[in-house]
């Protein structure tokens, strides 16, 4: 049974871990355990009481509450804050009952003297060794309340302990840049307040006290929720640490009425004592297997036009395209913007989602019908979010963006945002899209938005305008499951200006997501190993573009993306035929092992300075690619020495250097030391041989990279 349960106590066990909650001698909920799972129900240490500190903290500020409220003397960051009609502030919860359904409990909470009931979700995901949190509030009163803060779920940590905090932070163009910081006494605040869960910071974060890669007790976590977000990390003065995560309560109000329920996001966490190698793999195997509408799926290698074309597309130039991508072994032909109705440059057409009839003037079946003939499939850029003031749909109903009244309506990248909260919007966006999709044969859709939200009115809102932060991600929510319904073939890609909306909420939508609009390799590597921390490398589009170093040959270039879902956004018509030959040797080598790297186990693996090394290994641990880098180091440099990581010890593995086709034709490797030819294998060893300290020597130049199959024989 996942969950134990007597009237006053609950724990749930996973295959490895387990959550104890129970209730103390007051009747306070209160957490219990988090951890390895112990043999007996005993071992759980029981509800602890405490009655307070002095006559300035009162017992709530000592008692790990498993959900709190703002009441009484407790002055801990609260998951609840409500005014009642009467203009009563805070929530006095009692325990009411508890349910076990299988994987799932329900424990029901009311207010002590309101007709309020507030029932905290869990559901067990034994073999992930996760637990997944959600929370209802429900109004039973005969008057409206005022919501100003529903938080998913408060994650208390082992008492006592002192605890690094990881999280993700950056900008456009500079996103998942890890960070690590010691917790002390007071609040940690991350958040997003842009209506995406934005580039700057992602609800993805893990906790420690000295663990490593693949040592050490980790706490882990994220929030199933693509709009704005908190995460508050807070450290009391009594050495209590726990993360509180869920809806940003910042500029928040949700009106609910009688008989109404408001239901949070999941926010789902584990423990590891694997170190934050096995948390990741945690993750990487509950998206891959529960959430993506596709799992399983072949990530065909993807042709971007837009570096090739940018907005000036037509049905000739994307035919002409199209031939020269087919022969380098593109699967994917995707034509991005410029495609739709006065879509010239950025400034107009937003909105218009039909084709131009000057630029396609038979629309977009015969193009997409010469795609299939080269046998490739077709896919689409959208951004259907977005309005130009310039397009028909604006000059229709300029009431439909985000806005106040009385403001001018900030446009940034010359345009504003629709408001999916409102139902006309959804439809509207629904029946524009469905109607594409039913004409043409399409494969896959990129989905994008490039901007934040700015003037967040909605001035006939249906409740508090306030609503709107909920409202628009719901609506989003709606567009998209209504059109995945519609069109199960498809193959969507979340995109915001890059990684501004990659999360574990649209991961139910999106196969895959576009991590950064930077693709300059040398920062792609750390990008990408570090968006690797929660998400499986089948959900990362990886492009090969023009853009970066120009000392970084193709070759390296190509490896990068080549670890996640690779896709070519360069513009083709300017590479040589040396160039297209790496492409061509590359991309047939990518298929060959690509199903290791999207459904097998990722070890980040340890190099020094100016080094990077991954490997991933099959599930049945019979095949295994590592791919390794070096940026730059003075030289003479020694070689990368690796610990391979993952594989069976007893078996016995061949390694397969692949071949490096270089652009002056070639066949030859061009690392260090020179003379080095590539496409060498190397004996067989056991598992527990490669996998001892510093069994594969890597010889690399500076910005060199390679890329080595392991077979098990």
């Amino acid at each position: 049974m996942p969950i134990l349960s007597t009237p006053q106590t609950w724990i749930l066990k996973t295959a490895h871990t387990a959550y104890a909650l129970g209730l103390n001698s007051f009747g306070t909920l209160v957490h219990r355990y988090w951890g390895p799972r112990l043999d007996s129900p005993d071992d759980y240490r029981p509800a602890q009481d405490y009655i307070g500190w002095s006559s300035f903290n009162g017992p709530g500020q000592l008692n790990a509450a498993e959900f709190p409220a703002y009441a009484g003397a407790s002055y801990v960051e609260p998951c609840l804050k409500i005014t009642q009609p009467d203009g009563t502030r805070d929530t006095v919860l009692r325990f009411s009952s508890a349910h076990v359904d299988g994987d799932s409990l329900k424990l029901t909470l009311q207010d002590a003297d309101y007709p309020l009931t507030v029932t905290l979700h869990y559901r067990v995901h034994a073999q992930y060794d996760l637990v997944e949190r959600w929370t209802e509030v429900r109004n039973d009163g005969d008057g409206a309340v005022s919501l100003e803060r529903v938080l998913s779920a408060s994650w208390n940590m082992p008492h006592g302990g002192q605890y690094r905090l990881r999280h993700m932070t950056g900008k456009w163009f500079d996103e998942w840049t890890p960070q690590c910081e010691p917790l002390t006494s007071g609040v940690k605040v991350l958040e997003s307040r842009r209506l995406t869960t934005s580039h700057n910071h992602n609800p993805f974060w893990t906790l420690d006290s000295d663990a490593s890669e693949e040592h050490g007790d980790v706490w882990f976590g994220t929030l199933a929720w693509s709009g704005n977000w908190t995460l508050k990390a807070e450290v009391t003065d009594f050495h209590a640490t726990r993360i509180l995560t869920g809806l940003n309560d910042y500029d928040f109000t949700w009106r609910l009425n009688p008989g109404e329920t408001f239901t949070t996001p999941s926010a789902l966490a584990g423990y590891s004592s694997g170190g934050y190698g096995a948390a990741s793999r945690i993750l990487h195997d509950y998206v891959r297997e529960t959430l993506l509408p596709h799992p399983g799926a072949v990530r065909k290698v993807i042709f971007n036009s837009w570096e090739v074309s940018t907005f000036h597309v037509d049905e000739a130039s994307q035919m002409r395209f199209a031939e020269i991508a087919a022969g380098l072994g593109v699967e994917l032909f995707v034509m991005d913007d410029g495609w739709f109705k006065g879509r010239n440059k950025d400034d107009a057409g937003l909105g218009d989602w039909v084709p131009d009839p000057t630029k396609f003037p038979n629309g977009l079946q015969p193009l997409a019908a010469h795609i299939k003939s080269l046998g490739m499939e077709f896919g689409l850029w959208i951004e259907p979010e977005m309005v130009n003031p310039d397009s028909d749909l604006y000059r229709r109903s300029p009431d439909w963006v985000i806005h106040f009244p009385t403001r001018e309506r900030t446009e940034m990248r010359q345009q504003l945002i629709l408001n999916l909260g409102r139902t006309d919007v959804q439809d509207y966006l629904i029946d524009s899209i469905s109607a594409i999709l039913s004409t043409v044969e399409i494969s896959f859709i990129k989905w994008d938005m490039n901007r934040n939200v700015s003037e967040p009115g909605w001035p006939d809102a249906p409740g508090d305008p306030r609503e709107l932060w909920v409202r628009y991600v719901q609506g989003l929510y709606r567009v998209w499951g209504t059109l995945r319904e519609r069109f199960p073939q498809v193959i969507w890609q979340s995109c915001s200006g890059g990684g501004g909306r990659a999360d574990f909420g649209i991961l139910k939508y999106a196969d895959q997501i576009w991590i950064s609009d930077n693709t300059i390799p040398t920062r792609r590597l750390p990008m990408q190993l570090a968006y690797l921390s929660a998400f499986p490398a089948a959900t990362m589009e990886a492009w090969v573009t023009d853009t970066g170093d120009p000392y970084v040959s193709l070759a390296f270039r190509m490896h990068v993306s080549m670890f996640g879902a690779l896709g070519i956004g360069a513009n083709i018509t300017k590479w040589d035929a040396a160039e297209k030959d790496v492409a061509q040797v590359l991309i047939s080598q990518y298929k060959d092992f690509r199903h290791i790297l999207h459904q097998g186990d990722l070890y980040r693996l340890d190099t020094p300075a100016g080094y990077t090394a991954v490997q991933v290994v099959s599930k049945d641990r019979r095949e295994s690619v590592v791919f390794a880098f070096r940026t730059h180091i003075p030289d003479p440099a020694h070689p990368l020495n690796l610990r391979l990581r993952g594989l069976h010890p007893a078996a016995n593995y061949t390694l397969n250097t692949l071949e490096i086709p270089v652009e002056d034709g070639s066949h030859a490797g061009h690392g260090f030391p020179f003379g080095l030819v590539a496409d060498q294998t190397e004996g067989k060893r056991s598992g527990a041989a490669w996998m001892s300290p510093g069994a594969l020597p890597v010889y690399l130049a500076n910005f060199d990279s390679r890329v080595m199959v392991l077979q098990q024989v």
